[in-house]
């Protein structure tokens, strides 16, 4: 990401954005800030900087799949800025701003930040292999404990029968 800079947005972009963020509250803003760990930046619509990975932040709200995942192997995340800054997910917001130009630069951003770590990775395995050990010193101090007790068993049922 340091490397190709922040997502090029351009005035339109910016002006979409103004105008989504002012269906916001302050604390929807503000909360993007704290949560990256940046001072929160006046006026600022769209995050057109890259923030540093050393900085103090809250983390984020939300769960994907990938949490068990980072248990079994090395992961990375990356946040790419798609939409206005403060807007909430799960919102009519997020879904304004879906097909926004803005949205798709973020997205073609994200490939291609996802394409040159995948090619670093390929060209140099000592990242891997670095990263790999990383990974079991922190297993071996803070195991996988699996949150479901053994004896839960999921209420999947059968799929239907076809009929003729």
């Amino acid at each position: 990401m340091e490397k190709l800079g922040p997502v090029q947005f351009d005035q339109t972009d910016r002006n979409f954005a103004r105008e989504i963020q002012k269906t916001l509250t302050d604390g929807d803003i503000a909360a993007t800030f704290r949560r990256i760990g940046t001072k929160r930046v006046k006026g600022l619509a769209l995050c057109d900087f890259i923030a540093p990975l050393d900085r103090s932040r809250e983390g984020g709200e939300g769960s994907t799949d990938v949490g068990d995942v980072s248990w079994a192997v090395p992961t990375v995340q990356a946040r790419v800025a798609t939409c206005a800054i403060g807007t909430p997910f799960h919102t009519w917001q997020t879904v304004a701003q879906g097909k926004a130009p803005a949205a798709h630069k973020g997205m073609i951003y994200a490939a291609k930040v996802m394409a040159a770590t995948a090619r670093r990775l390929i060209e140099d395995p000592a990242l891997v292999a670095a990263a790999k050990a990383v990974h079991r010193e922190h297993l071996e101090e803070t195991p996988y404990e699996c949150p479901i007790p053994p004896e839960v068993k999921p209420p999947v049922e059968s799929p239907p029968a076809l009929s003729d």
